[in-house]
Formats: C-alpha cells, structure tokens, sequence
C-alpha cells in the first residue's frame, strides 16, 4: 500500500508506485485492508479476525524515478542487458574489498556479507535453538546446504551448487520450489536452506521456505527487493542491489545473483579453510575485474544482432555446455524461448549423444558454450565437431584469440578470458543479447512476453 498526498495506491510491486511515493506498507499473508480518505488504512487479519490499525511500519522505497525509466535504450530489456557492468559493481560495493596493506604485507582482498555475518540479524530464538550467533556460523558447519527457486533464479543456483561444492566442501542440492514444497523433504537443523528470487515475492518459493523454517532449518533468502516478503520472511539473507529489473525477462538479476553465490562459496570456503588463501586471492582479483570484462562483451552488441538475423525463422534450437557453462545453456535456452517464441532447450553437453543429437540438420541451430579455460575443453570441441558432421548451424561462444571454431562455426563470438569460476557471468552476455535480437527482428515485445509475469505470485 503506497501512501502519497491524501491518496493511498495498491500495488503488487512497489517499484510500480515509486513515481507517485517512496512511503508504502508492506501486507502479511491472508491481510485485508480498508482504506479511507483522510485516515490510516485498517488492516486486519483474515486467520484471527483482530483488528490492529495502524501498527505496520511505513517504508522508503530505496529506488529513484530514473532507475525505472529506459534511458535511451528501445527497451528495458535491452537497457537492463547493458546495465550488468554497473549492476554488477553495485552488487559487490562494500562486500569485496581490498584490507590496507600493514608492515610490508601486500593488500589482500577479503568479502563481507554482513546479512549473514552480522550477529544483529538472526532472532535469539534461532541463536538459542541452533546455537550460533550469526548465520555465517551455521553455514560453515553445514551438514548440507538446500537452494530453492524457480526459472532463472534455479539456474542461478544451479552455479551456486558448482562453486560451494568445489570451494567450501559442502554438499549442496538444487531444487525446483514448486516440486520441493510437494514432496515431504527430509530437512534437519543441521541443514541451511536458501531461497533465491528475483522479486522476493516467488509463491512457490516462499512456500519452500516456510516448510524449511517449520522443520527446524536456517533460511536464507537472496533476492533484489528490499523489504519483499521472502527478505522478511527468513532468517537472514543477502540482498543483490542490481537496481530494478522492469522486463520479465531476468538478466541483471541473473548475473548478480551468480556474483553473490560466488562470495557466499568463497566465504565459506574461507571458513571451513577448504579453499586455499592463493586460489581465494586469485578468484576476488578477477571477480573485482569482472564488470570490465563484461563491458567488452556489449560491445560487440551490434555484430550480435547483424548475425542473429539468420536465426530469425527457426522453430526449434538446442543449446549446449559442460560444466559451469550447463547452467548458462539451460539460460540461454529459457531467454529464447521467453521473448522470441522459438522452442529451445538446454542440455549439458555430453548429452547429446543420448537424444538430442537425432534433431540436427541444417536448419537446427545449436548454441555452444566453449570457453578455451573450460577444464572439458577438448570434449567440448568433440561435440562441436559432432554438429559440424550432422550440418548444425552452429554458434560458438568462445573467448579472445581462440580460432578452433573459425572454419565449423556460422557464428563464433569471443569474450575475455577470466577465472573459470566466473566463466558463466561472462558466457551468459552473448546469450542474453543473441536472444533479445532474434526476437526483435521476430517482432516480439522483449519486455512483456506474451502468457507471462515479473513476479510469479500464484501456483
């Protein structure tokens, strides 16, 4: 409920009312509210039927009236693809830092979360019942770690269960919310459960958490909205700071959702001492310098969009990665087919032998993943290989100075090299500005696609 100049304004979405006022109240499930010019709304309770007027607290929308606005780009899509480098700074401010150098040591990166580090965040009931004073302190002496969400936000996750598995040694399921919630899990105390969502206000997700809360859990949320009802709901969290995201279509969200998981594993990696002090100062250098590296990739937006008209006629596309980059397959194949129409589907790549690799022939194109850095880079060229002999269109993501793919390919687009542990942050740009083209030249709406929402608030 948005208050502004005797005027009250409902919305499903504050970011929706920020043009008209910054004061709004947030409702609580099964809330009924009365509003009457000149007084304070009334809002009462359908599970207990008592009234309580007046005692919600009002909040400032954190968001400015040019942060919702297209900013000279045609869409906000287009813009939000092109706002990562900045969204990407803004997600790390203050979290990835350097320590000042002291007596002839050399300055050393170090990461804060304070959602989870500080001890003021988590109640005394859960203190008391799982016995840490801050979440870090129960994410660190995890018995397993359980990521719910749904859509992008699960792919997403998908790149967390990489990255904490490998540096913090703790096992780690992915699951989509809408199946968690439905199959009587086997959640302990012992066991963190996070819940990953762009809006805050995912129902499905937000009923996974309430089953994790209700069987003992410690929950986590990682979402953009300030104050979104999964922010309130859990015990502690990590807000993404990315800036709105007006398109239904995620990408800013995406990519500062992979940068926070990737601070979260090495911190807890840093923890549990599972990753060495050399690889932890190694991967903040480059994740420091990732936002430049993403620059130089939007750079090549419009060779992107002058070699994605050929795609424009396609009904089906296969997209395909190892690794790290299955994940960003698996996106790249859901941005397609969200704002262009064209039936897409995600595969690791080794799988292609076992179905997909029946579909290709020349009017099939096939998008894969292949960075020179990827630790399967030679059985990713044998599966490019493979497309080449069956006459797949093929679209090569690869990086800077790599000619593997220059005579099997139609289409080969380079990024910088980086870390490997942030090769997706990097991989995923061609795919978002690939997409948003062939759509565009399909005549699509980029930003609301067609059967689709934001913010999935229902079943």
């Amino acid at each position: 409920v948005g208050e502004g100049d005797s005027e009250f304004i409902i919305a499903s979405d504050a970011s929706a009312i920020v043009e008209h006022t910054k004061e709004v109240i947030y409702l609580e499930d099964d809330d009924v509210v009365v509003l009457r010019r000149g007084e304070k709304p009334t809002i009462s309770s359908l599970t207990n039927c008592s009234a309580h007027p007046g005692d919600r607290p009002t909040f400032q929308i954190q968001v400015e009236l040019e942060e919702i606005e297209k900013g000279g780009y045609e869409d906000f899509m287009l813009k939000e693809i092109h706002d990562q480098p900045s969204s990407l700074r803004n997600c790390m401010r203050g979290r990835l830092y350097k320590k000042p150098a002291m007596d002839g040591v050399q300055p050393e990166y170090d990461i804060r979360l304070g959602g989870i580090q500080d001890q003021h965040v988590l109640k005394d009931e859960v203190k008391r019942r799982l016995d840490v004073q801050t979440a870090m302190g129960a994410l660190s002496r995890a018995r397993r770690i359980l990521i719910v969400a749904c859509g992008t936000s699960w792919h997403a996750g998908l790149i967390g269960e990489y990255l904490i598995e490998k540096h913090a040694r703790v096992p780690v399921e992915v699951e989509y919310a809408s199946e968690f919630r439905y199959r009587d899990p086997i959640i302990s105390e012992s066991d963190v459960v996070i819940g990953i969502s762009q809006s805050g206000e995912t129902a499905d997700t937000l009923e996974a958490i309430k089953i994790a809360r209700s069987r003992g859990a410690l929950t986590l949320g990682i979402v953009n909205v300030v104050g979104s009802t999964i922010g309130r709901l859990t015990d502690a969290g990590i807000y993404l700071h990315a800036g709105p995201e007006i398109g239904v279509a995620s990408t800013k969200a995406f990519s500062a959702q992979v940068i926070v998981l990737t601070m979260l594993a090495l911190l807890i990696g840093k923890q549990r001492d599972s990753i060495s002090s050399t690889d932890f100062q190694t991967i903040c250098a480059a994740l420091d310098d990732v936002p430049n590296k993403v620059a130089l990739v939007l750079e090549q937006s419009a060779e992107i969009r002058d070699k994605s008209r050929y795609y424009r006629l396609a009904q089906n596309c296969l997209f395909l990665g190892r690794g790290l980059n299955f994940p960003v397959a698996l996106e790249g194949a859901l941005k397609l087919k969200e704002i262009s129409y064209i039936h897409a589907e995600g595969y690791p790549a080794a799988e292609m032998k076992h179905g997909p690799i029946a579909l290709i022939d020349r009017f099939m194109p096939v998008v894969i993943v292949a960075p020179s850095t990827d630790p399967q880079y030679d059985k990713v060229k044998s599966n490019i290989e493979e497309v080449h002999a069956r006459k797949g269109a093929l679209i090569v993501i690869t990086d800077v100075g790599n000619h593997d793919f220059d005579r099997l390919a139609e289409v080969v687009v380079r990024i910088e090299l980086t870390h490997t542990a942030l090769d997706p942050l990097l991989t995923v740009v061609p795919l978002q500005l690939l997409s948003y083209h062939i759509a565009k030249d399909r005549g699509c709406n980029v930003d609301q696609p067609r059967n689709l929402a934001k913010s999935v608030t229902v079943e």
